[in-house]
């Protein structure tokens, strides 16, 4: 690992991510929303939004997975960040997160909700440090790890993704 993704996860005191990876929650809203004021797809109540440190080396991934809502991805550090987004009808659509917005990379994105979606650094040497916003907030009751054998059968033609994000 890289003295700096080292000196980031040191720092921030970043700890291992489920899907891949280290994070840390920064922010938790104290005010939530009641099941009543949620779309139906919630079931229980809801911090107004969360807020994550998330640190990718090259050597990690994060997994295929879908959020109930729609997150948003801020970079902050590193090399470039490549996210991956399957959406129900099958398309594909990547974004590169990083600072250079001339090679196309954008400094902030979107992955909207119920979308398969999943991430790795483009540089097998590099980081990345970004943060992940979420808003109705996270929690684990809506998140779907994606499991290699289903999505492979749903999106046979994105055989070398699922491949590449699977456990």
């Amino acid at each position: 690992m890289s003295p700096e993704a080292t000196y980031w996860i040191t720092h921030l005191h970043l700890q291992p991510h489920p899907e891949g990876g280290f994070f840390r929650e920064v922010y938790r809203s104290e005010e939530v929303l009641l099941p009543a004021g949620l779309p139906e797809r919630y079931h229980h109540s809801r911090p107004l939004a969360t807020s994550i440190y998330f640190l990718l080396t090259g050597k990690h991934f994060s997994a295929l997975h879908r959020l109930q809502s729609d997150e948003i991805w801020h970079f902050y550090a590193g090399d470039r960040l490549q996210i991956s987004m399957i959406d129900a009808g099958g398309h594909l659509r990547t974004i590169q997160l990083g600072n250079n917005p001339v090679q196309g990379e954008q400094l902030q994105a979107v992955v909207p909700r119920h979308h398969w979606f999943g991430a790795h650094v483009i540089n097998p040497n590099g980081y990345a440090l970004v943060g992940c916003t979420v808003a109705p907030g996270f929690d684990f009751a809506d998140f779907e790890l994606g499991e290699r054998d289903h999505l492979l059968r749903q999106f046979p033609h994105h055989k070398t993704l699922i491949e590449q994000l699977t456990r």
